[in-house]
């Protein structure tokens, strides 16, 4: 009898809900779609607003163009050079030449410069004797040239800087340099003592030059002694060096 009542109670109540459905058109479900719903655009809501805020703080990194490869910073902050621009910020002490060319140039009157291509050594000293040369052209002597004035004497065809000028065609401007030279040397008890000699160096000459009928190695000194004959390129011209003391 209860059971009967209950389930009648329940049956009751069923058709009351299903009147209030049919009568308002909203039932429970529908009540719980609506909620499904609510939740969903709550959550899209959600998203919408955390990618609109990572697009504007992607919109204001990427405001700038982006760094290429080569402009990459290193961590310290500073831009990665290549092996070559490196090489080029360091400072370079060696010397470039332009200073010796500088030193070495001697201008004319007339504007025209002459670059130097020898400079004299350390141990270039006056001579003490008093070194001459004779010049000798088809066995007449033609000319006397005293030579102990200073340490050294260029020779050349270039009349702005020799010391000794030439003017035979196969002569190169700058041709040779007679040079004396503080040197010490030992004697036959093996005492050694200063002397300075005199010697002479090839500038790369076209033609070379010649001592007692040998050339001389070119941008090499080569010592000279009393009564050595000297020529200069084709030139047949002798000089014979001598000094106060030579018999």
């Amino acid at each position: 009898m209860i059971l009967v009542t209950k389930e009648a109670r329940s049956v009751k109540e069923e058709e009351r809900r299903r009147g209030d459905e049919e009568r308002y058109g909203y039932n429970e479900r529908e009540r719980e779609r609506e909620r499904q719903r609510g939740r969903e655009r709550y959550n899209d809501r959600d998203r919408d607003r955390g990618h609109s805020g990572r697009l504007h703080r992607s919109h204001r990194r990427s405001a700038s163009p982006p760094l290429r490869a080569s402009r990459l910073r290193s961590p310290s902050g500073s831009v990665p050079r290549s092996p070559t621009e490196q090489d080029k910020a360091k400072p370079n002490f060696a010397p470039s030449g332009l200073l010796a060319a500088e030193t070495n140039t001697v201008k004319a009157a007339d504007g025209t410069k002459t670059v130097l291509k020898y400079n004299e050594p350390p141990e270039a000293r006056k001579p003490v004797l008093g070194w001459r040369l004779y010049v000798f052209k088809d066995s007449e002597q033609v000319e006397l040239l005293h030579i102990h004035r200073q340490s050294a004497y260029l020779i050349g065809r270039d009349y702005l800087v020799a010391d000794i000028p030439m003017d035979h065609p196969s002569c190169s401007k700058q041709h040779a340099v007679i040079q004396y030279r503080y040197i010490r040397e030992r004697n036959e008890f093996g005492d050694t003592k200063g002397v300075i000699k005199p010697f002479i160096i090839d500038l790369e000459s076209t033609n070379g030059t010649h001592v007692n009928g040998e050339q001389i190695p070119a941008a090499r000194y080569y010592e000279l002694r009393a009564s050595d004959v000297i020529k200069f390129g084709l030139s047949t011209k002798e000089y014979v060096l001598l000094h106060d003391d030579a018999s």
